[in-house]
């Protein structure tokens, strides 16, 4: 798991912003609190990332389809003393993004979360009788929110990131992006999907103080995921982190994005790929116990 980054910054350049534990409330100064956007908030890795940037100082939008959802993290970061809101916002529905992101006086940091997987479907099937073949509509969905609507928040966004300090941009992609494997064609499309759009916009904001930062999680233990995938299969679900010591959970993905906003605004973690031990490659997977020397 990363690590959070400690230390006062201010004394790495004269013109650095102080860490983020020690930005002001004062609204008069240009130091007041930073505002993050955070995609798919409700829930799971991006649930985590709201309550994680809020203790690093940031006020929240937590922007999410299910009101009730977002509403439950919202209360959560103002019970521990932060500062959040929600945002109903579907990424797939451009006047849902449009009018979102117009009620924002500041954005100084997105993090593009919201996606997903759904089923399981194998490239050579294609019978839409068979149930157990899924459906290319789900290819269709996928793309949707991980690429297009990133691309889409992106673009929304970008004009209240031109006028921040510690503009970033920070999208959630997956180690699926990176190989293929059977049944995972349309997840690991989608997935590089995402990974292309942040690679192209670092090539084509160069030269601006934004940073594009691309977190690619390997296996993520979290409440929905594979159960939505799965077609609410409980049972495949749970299979999938059989036996696994110790997978990733979403507080573990949400350190990570803490660590690479809370770094000074010159440095930019390209890429970050982040797995559990037992996972050595999206296909390479140990099930059984590790000797962590706890004792």
């Amino acid at each position: 798991m990363c690590s959070a980054v400690t230390g006062d910054r201010r004394t790495h350049r004269p013109r650095e912003l102080p860490i983020l534990g020690s930005v002001t409330t004062d609204p008069s100064t240009a130091l007041s609190r930073p505002t993050a956007l955070i995609t798919g908030g409700g829930t799971g890795i991006g649930a985590a990332i709201a309550r994680r940037l809020s203790r690093d100082g940031f006020d929240v939008v937590v922007a999410g389809r299910r009101r009730e959802k977002l509403d439950e993290v919202v209360a959560d970061i103002e019970s521990a003393g932060g500062s959040a809101r929600a945002l109903v916002m579907d990424v797939t529905d451009p006047g849902s993004v449009t009018q979102g992101v117009a009620s924002l006086d500041r954005c100084d940091v997105v993090v593009n979360n919201a996606g997903g997987a759904l089923g399981v479907t194998r490239v050579e099937d294609g019978d839409p009788e068979e149930v157990e073949d899924g459906d290319p509509e789900e290819w269709e969905r996928m793309f949707a929110t991980n690429v297009v609507g990133t691309l889409r928040v992106i673009q929304a966004v970008l004009p209240l990131l031109r006028r921040s300090s510690r503009a970033t941009i920070v999208d959630i992609s997956s180690i699926a992006g990176e190989r293929v494997y059977e049944g995972g064609a349309g997840y690991v499309a989608a997935k590089h999907g995402t990974s292309v759009v942040s690679e192209t916009l670092r090539l084509e904001l160069n030269g601006e103080n934004i940073r594009v930062v691309d977190i690619r999680p390997g296996m993520v233990h979290t409440e929905e995921f594979s159960l939505t995938r799965l077609h609410g299969d409980r049972a495949a679900a749970d299979k999938v982190y059989d036996g696994v010591d110790r997978p990733l959970v979403a507080d573990d993905v949400a350190e990570c994005v803490g660590f690479v906003v809370g770094l000074p605004q010159h440095v930019n973690i390209d890429t970050m790929v982040v797995k559990p031990v037992a996972q050595a490659a999206p296909h390479k997977i140990h099930r059984g116990p590790i000797d962590w020397k706890d004792a």
